[in-house]
């Protein structure tokens, strides 16, 4: 009988410790940007449009929208950070229509200017992380995407 009690009353503390961490759920707080700065690249029927938002530790965060010619749209995130005049970042996006699969690839972007190059290096991907090969240069000349700035939309 003793240990019925000591049962139904251990039920009971759980219950109402359940119940209490419901009450005030946490809201995360999105810190707000220092910068806001657009970008558009544009090579043959390609587009590619990018928010880069600077925030006050220097990190860097924004959207990306891919939209290459004849294939799905890809839109997603990019977090990163500059190391010199290079910014490295990862980009997660989701592809087309298929909302239930998240991609993430690295991207390097050189910065000239008022321009953002999109480089092209080797990536290799290890345990389910794609990543830039290490000792193998990124391309900066060769490339496809030249982004310029252009004037944020709804701001």
């Amino acid at each position: 009988m003793k240990n019925l009690s000591l049962f139904c009353l251990l039920l009971v503390c759980i219950g109402f410790q359940s119940c209490k961490k419901n009450e005030n759920p946490k809201v995360v707080a999105v810190e707000k940007p220092i910068k806001v700065q657009c970008y558009r690249a544009l090579y043959e029927k390609d587009t590619i449009d990018f928010k880069m938002n600077t925030l006050k530790d220097g990190t860097i965060t924004g959207d990306m929208v891919m939209k290459v010619f004849d294939m799905p749209k890809k839109v997603g995130e990019i977090a990163g950070e500059f190391r010199g005049d290079t910014l490295f970042a990862s980009y997660t996006f989701i592809e087309g229509a298929n909302k239930k699969v998240t991609f993430k690839n690295p991207m390097a972007f050189l910065k000239r200017g008022n321009e953002l190059i999109l480089g092209n290096g080797q990536i290799e991907t290890s345990m389910g992380a794609s990543y830039f090969v290490k000792g193998v240069p990124i391309d900066f000349e060769r490339v496809k995407y030249k982004f310029n700035t252009i004037t944020c939309l709804g701001e």
